[in-house]
């Protein structure tokens, strides 16, 4: 907490504080951060993921649908790949996009 006195801006402090709370289960203080972040701080593209794992524990799905869409648009633009691959593997999960059963 020292640390973010000194740097209420600092995007890893945040991204650091919202991941202790989640891990401690204060939600609210965990939405609060990761919130924070992708309002604040877009181009910090580990938020969206845990983010929107976070909204889909809390059962809101469509709050989950769309920051995985917003972040892969973010990751998309800054050509990280590998973090554009883990949103689009959870987000087609949640809405069942690339399901096999609709073969032709």
């Amino acid at each position: 907490m020292e640390f973010i006195k000194n740097e209420p801006e600092d995007p890893f402090l945040k991204y650091a504080l919202a991941t202790e709370y989640l891990r401690m289960n204060d939600t609210g203080k965990a939405l609060a951060y990761y919130e924070d972040l992708v309002n604040n701080h877009r181009s910090y593209t580990g938020t969206y993921y845990h983010l929107g794992k976070l909204y889909e524990a809390l059962g809101r799905k469509p709050d989950a649908i769309a920051t995985y869409e917003t972040g892969m648009i973010v990751t998309r633009e800054k050509h990280d790949n590998h973090a554009f691959s883990e949103l689009q593997a959870v987000y087609n999960e949640l809405t069942g996009f690339g399901d096999d059963d609709d073969d032709y």
